[in-house]
């Protein structure tokens, strides 16, 4: 990286940050946006609200303490006045702006108590007649702390100058480029670091400019081509061929209380396949709230066990590791298969004791969190990871997992649940290194939840509403707001609500469960709603994914605008689950936000977790709605899974001609593309 004039090691370390180590990564660090500054304002034709680069004479500079220590500086150019606002400034910067000074100044006009002004500008002096403005649109990249634009942009401009000789190749094929239509990669970075001044700015800002489109297909392909080929290693891996001599699924199956759903059964049809094979499985099984998931894990590891090895399901949360565990101890149990629970809350003796019957093969099947890929946990031989809520856990974790499997040179299986639908398009790309089983019909029964959205000022009559539906015999849960990511705060606005309504409500028997109870205390609890000896659940979002109480009719989520499509779809998951009418009611805080506003809409206007996970899509992007610790997507630079949707196909042909004619450039377009890309090779 030293190679650059101007960089020493500590900018090197800091440059780092932005994952540049050698002067081609400093083409890669893409801009945010673009200012113009191809032309100049006159001051007196400014207005607020604008971007805009001025030139003028200082007319007065001085230090003014209103409120704080502020450098203020008084520019003309003979047609109005502008103010320069500065709050942090030296001795030499004050001295530098004194009256007389000419300044080239760019940025965002604001009113301020003396009329027009800009905040920190970004300055130079020039001299009466100096160059003409900028030749090219100004370019704005991400930062890091002590590295500016101003050199950044200095940086990358010499980086621009030596394209040709930074070893910038183009991995991808000719062969491919030929079909797109698109800039070569050289003629595109030139064109997103410079856009010349008669650049359209709105297809820039877009994303749409073709420049942008080639560097967005690189990327995509590049994420494609890392996963499809993380699953071509794992089909080559040798794994257990899970016969099931002693019947086992088969008599979980006749002992169930229910028939399996037309898609369960399919579902359940193609996981069974592939376990019989001795290649390592990789499936993820998607569907929505309630379509009955979990059955078919159980049927999955019941095959394991009765082929005389383990299987082991991971799950997010302590709460919904718990419910897993009562949930197969259930079904299981009577089979004489023993489940063993594996937490962080757990009891140091009774951990001990757990971990000691996993790591002697007498357990067969394994409930945990993320706590099981941890040191100091081993398997006799674990033949099947089941891992809940995929969108919860990185590849890293999966694969560490995985590996820990690793017995007598053999591969376990991983089936993959989530209950957030995901939209093909992304489905596509993000889960390339997956087969997907989609169970798309929900249990016989189950009727429609009916959703309304009432403001906080009805608070009382929907209080009433909670009244009536205890005293009809149902149970209610009170969901509490996402105060902030404090698991503090959240416990302290759930133990009021619980309170006030205890008080408002005293003919009712309330319960509460939050995130900084202990597991006895929140098990007892929803063990208590369960049952029926709790009523009224006022709980945070730990509840959110899970829970299972067919009486539940109501569910109540407060401050609802704070919360994302998916998570207010998963809450309203929790009812509805038994033949009942159910309701949801969503309480808001006024004023709404335009998103906010849609959100609620759309959780009004449908059921349908898929359609719910497209409009998420629409509203929020691929990053919020996988979760920033899923495969990297949320940190594309300049592919959008929603706006560049139309290259997916040719994507998909990409990665396979790369695959099969150019595997060695899957590494390079990786170390470009993914930052820390080496979680897709092998965990040692």
């Amino acid at each position: 990286m030293t190679a650059l004039r101007g960089v020493g090691a500590a900018l090197a370390d800091r440059l780092r940050h932005l994952g540049v180590t050698q002067v081609q990564d400093l083409l890669f660090v893409l801009p945010v946006r673009y200012d113009d500054r191809t032309e100049l304002k006159r001051i007196g034709s400014l207005c607020a609200g604008m971007r805009a680069l001025v030139e003028g004479e200082v007319q007065l500079t001085e230090v003014v303490f209103r409120r704080r220590r502020q450098l203020l500086t008084r520019l003309s150019d003979g047609s109005g006045f502008l103010t320069l606002r500065f709050f942090h400034f030296s001795s030499a910067q004050q001295q530098g702006l004194a009256r007389g000074a000419r300044l080239r100044c760019f940025g965002e006009v604001r009113r301020g108590p003396q009329g027009l002004e800009m905040v920190h500008p970004e300055y130079r002096h020039v001299t009466p007649g100096a160059d003409a403005v900028e030749e090219t649109l100004t370019p704005l990249y991400p930062l890091t702390e002590g590295v500016t634009q101003g050199r950044l942009r200095v940086l990358i401009g010499q980086a621009l100058a030596e394209l040709d000789n930074a070893g910038v190749h183009d991995w991808v094929p000719q062969e491919v480029l030929a079909d797109l239509a698109l800039p070569s990669l050289r003629e595109a970075l030139r064109y997103v670091h410079r856009p010349p001044r008669d650049a359209r700015l709105e297809d820039l800002s877009a994303g749409r400019h073709p420049a942008q489109r080639r560097l967005a297909f690189e990327e995509l392909l590049a994420h494609q081509a890392n996963l499809r080929l993380l699953k071509r290693a794992t089909r080559t891996d040798p794994a257990w061929a899970l016969e099931d001599a002693a019947g086992l699924a088969g008599r979980l199956l006749a002992s169930l209380p229910f028939r399996l759903t037309g898609a369960q059964a399919r579902a359940l049809a193609e996981v069974e396949a592939d376990l019989r094979a001795e290649r390592p499985m990789v499936r993820l099984v998607q569907g929505d709230v309630g379509c009955g998931k979990t059955v078919v894990a159980a049927l999955a590891a019941a095959r394991a066990a009765g082929s005389g090895l383990q299987a082991a399901l991971m799950a997010p949360t302590e709460l919904l590791a718990e419910q897993h565990a009562r949930n197969f101890r259930a079904w299981l149990q009577p089979l004489g298969l023993p489940v063993a629970l594996l937490s962080g809350a757990q009891p140091a003796r009774a951990r001990r004791s757990a971990l000691a019957a996993v790591a002697g093969g007498e357990v067969q099947v394994v409930v945990g969190t993320h706590a099981l890929f941890q040191e100091g946990i081993a398997f006799a031989n674990l033949a099947l990871v089941i891992v809940d809520e995929q969108h919860r856990f990185g590849v890293q974790q999966r694969l560490r997992l995985q590996e820990k499997g690793r017995a007598r040179g053999r591969f376990p299986h991983q089936l993959i649940m989530t209950a957030t639908p995901i939209p093909r398009t992304l489905a596509m790309t993000a889960y390339a290194d997956l087969d997907v089983s989609v169970i798309d019909e929900l249990p016989p029964g189950r009727t429609p939840v009916q959703t309304v959205v009432i403001a906080e000022q009805r608070r009382d009559e929907v209080v009433a509403r909670v009244s009536q539906a205890c005293r009809s015999g149902r149970q209610v849960y009170w969901v509490c707001p996402l105060i902030e990511e404090s698991e503090e705060l959240r416990a302290q606005a759930a133990e009021e609500t619980a309170a006030q309504l205890a008080e408002a409500l005293p003919e009712i028997r309330v319960g509460l469960v939050h995130g900084r109870l202990n597991a006895t205390k929140k098990d007892a609890a929803m063990l208590a709603f369960q049952s029926g000896r709790i009523q009224l659940l006022v709980a945070t979002t730990v509840i959110e994914v899970g829970v299972d109480v067919p009486n539940a009719t109501l569910m109540v989520i407060e401050n609802a605008e704070r919360m994302g499509l998916a998570q207010l779809h998963q809450l309203r998951g929790r009812v509805g689950r038994g033949a009942a009418a159910s309701s949801c009611v969503l309480l808001y805080r006024a004023p709404l936000s335009l998103l906010a506003r849609r959100r609620l809409e759309v959780m009004r206007q449908t059921n349908d977790g898929f359609e719910i996970a497209r409009r998420d899509l629409e509203l929020r992007g691929p990053g919020e709605l996988l979760g920033t610790r899923q495969t990297g997507l949320a940190q594309m630079r300049v592919a959008d899974l929603m706006r560049d949707a139309d290259l997916l196909p040719r994507v998909q042909a990409a990665a396979e001609v790369l695959l099969n004619g150019y595997p060695d450039n899957i590494a390079a377009l990786s170390a470009r593309w993914i930052a820390g890309g080496e979680q897709y090779g092998r965990v040692g």
